[in-house]
């Protein structure tokens, strides 16, 4: 969760807009009674039963729409989106967004235009070490692996309704990247076998039928309630992606006001198979037997248009597949960081602990405790392999707990065991804290002192065979020069905290008193 998105919190919708994109007509009664556990304290006992989820009412029309797309774009694997991946770690850099927290036992850098970006914040980390057991993945038998997702936080020039005005006007939109709301996109990361450290960004993408009745693509929309979506745009209301996990061929993405959303690596689409970042290359036809082209230079359109494919110029696209929803009314207040106590919770971010049979998906929520809400945060637990399903319920694994910190701001938590580790950002000028706790009769205790960490420290994914705690700083900094951030050059920051950086710490630092 950005603090650069209460930018944001004037994009409100009503609860009955909220229940229209999450595909219910009216409140859902449960089986088994929601939220009948109230407030106990910080650490204390949650009801599980309010993490319900249900499947996403659009699943078995989505699958119909991507297996459509799927005849239509060439797909690429994992392996071949890493072989080509177009941008490079510095793994010896700097930068530093931990002031006085004493450093991590790994740090890398984006390139400068990521590193800076006002449009794209990182939030969400995952890996091939959560994708399987043997920390390999597909044909390539490809490891060494981190993926971290962002989403697009800057669309000058549109008012709260998704307008184009000012500097967004319909020829603007032609001609200014900036202009479009372009969703979220995923980073994977490689470091090879010779040491470098090669990445390419990958978009997220939303199947849907356009007016000609094609198969077409848009892309997951950040904004939350920017819009009224189309009917056939099924929750298209806002992805912030603070939270993923890779596991087997899915990507599990946090979805904060319904659920979890979830994308699938063997979909893939690839709308420049000859690799030259050129328009012109074949695709194939939809049910009306036309063929089409794709178009990578154009980075202000996406879809089918006049029978070409645009992509906001990524060469790869990651097609959503299906949605998870809570089963529960949303009832968190928006345009505020404070969460209710029980009912449907927020899915701010998600985790995955291999420690466990089965594994197990930890997801939980950011919240600032304010007057009359006094939860910091809930969290709870899923067995992963049940979210393979695309019909029914899963419900919460018997468990559920608000988190210690009694001021809130969890930003990432994982589990390992009985242990529970917590990122929690304290604004854009001082380091967070990694809060390390346990569980003791069913409660949250400390279990340790917090490990200052990184400014604006995000989601945690770890790295099982080489016991790192994986995370990504998101603030790019007051100080950046606008002109330079959009013809791409290296803005160069005027503080210290104001590049990101991807960064581990070790088992080592994990356990030390």
């Amino acid at each position: 969760m950005s603090h650069i998105r209460m930018r944001r919190a004037w994009l409100t919708v009503t609860a009955a807009v909220s229940l229209a994109l999450t595909g219910l007509a009216a409140p859902v009664q449960a089986e088994t009674p929601v939220g009948t556990m109230a407030w106990t304290s910080p650490g204390g006992k949650a009801d599980p039963s309010d993490f319900t989820l249900q499947a996403g009412a659009m699943n078995g029309t989505t699958a119909e729409r991507v297996a459509r797309l799927d005849g239509v774009l060439p797909k690429s694997g994992v392996s071949k989106l890493l072989a080509d991946a177009n941008r490079t770690v510095d793994t010896s850099c700097t930068r530093d967004p931990f002031g006085t927290a004493p450093a991590p036992a790994l740090k890398w850098c984006l390139e400068n235009d990521d590193s800076t970006s006002r449009e794209w914040i990182p939030q969400a980390m995952t890996g091939v070490s959560d994708a399987a057991d043997n920390e390999q993945y597909g044909v390539g038998n490809d490891t060494n692996i981190q993926l971290y997702a962002s989403y697009d936080n800057w669309d000058p020039g549109r008012d709260s309704n998704g307008n184009e005005v000012g500097d967004c006007n319909p020829d603007e939109l032609e001609a200014n990247d900036a202009c479009n709301q372009k969703g979220v996109r995923v980073s994977f990361v490689q470091r090879r076998a010779d040491g470098t450290v090669k990445y390419r960004h990958v978009l997220l993408g939303w199947a849907y039928m356009n007016n000609s009745q094609h198969v077409s693509i848009d892309g997951v929309h950040a904004a939350e309630g920017s819009t009224v979506p189309d009917p056939n745009k099924d929750m298209q209301n806002g992805l912030h992606a603070g939270g993923m996990v890779w596991y087997g061929h899915y990507l599990y993405v946090a979805d904060t006001r319904n659920g979890i959303r979830i994308f699938d690596m063997e979909k893939i689409m690839d709308l420049d198979p000859n690799g030259d970042g050129k328009a012109g290359d074949e695709m194939g036809a939809d049910t009306d037997g036309v063929k089409t082209t794709s178009n990578v230079e154009v980075k202000t359109k996406v879809g089918r248009h006049d029978n070409v494919w645009y992509s906001f110029g990524y060469r790869y696209v990651m097609p959503q597949v299906a949605a998870w929803k809570f089963k529960a009314p949303q009832s968190n207040p928006t345009g505020t960081f404070k969460c209710v106590s029980t009912g449907a919770p927020k899915a701010s971010y998600v985790s995955l602990d291999r420690s466990t049979t089965p594994d197990r998906l930890i997801m939980g929520e950011y919240c600032r405790p304010e007057s009359g809400y006094p939860s910091p945060g809930r969290i709870a637990s899923f067995p992963v392999k049940a979210l393979e399903n695309r019909s029914g319920e899963v419900a919460a694994e018997g468990w559920a707990n608000y988190l210690p910190m009694t001021n809130g701001g969890a930003q990432g938590a994982l589990a390992m065991g009985d242990k529970l580790y917590v990122n929690q950002s304290a604004g854009h000028n001082d380091p967070g804290n990694l809060w390390r706790y346990r569980w003791s009769n069913g409660e949250l205790v400390s279990n340790g002192s917090a490990i200052k960490t990184a400014t604006g420290a995000e989601d945690l994914y770890y790295e099982r065979g080489a016991q790192r705690l994986w995370s990504v700083s998101e603030h790019y900094g007051p100080a950046v020069n606008a002109e330079a951030l959009e013809d791409g050059s290296s803005a160069r920051c005027l503080s210290l905290v104001c590049e990101r950086v991807l960064y581990a710490h070790s088992k080592a630092q994990l356990d030390a008193p």
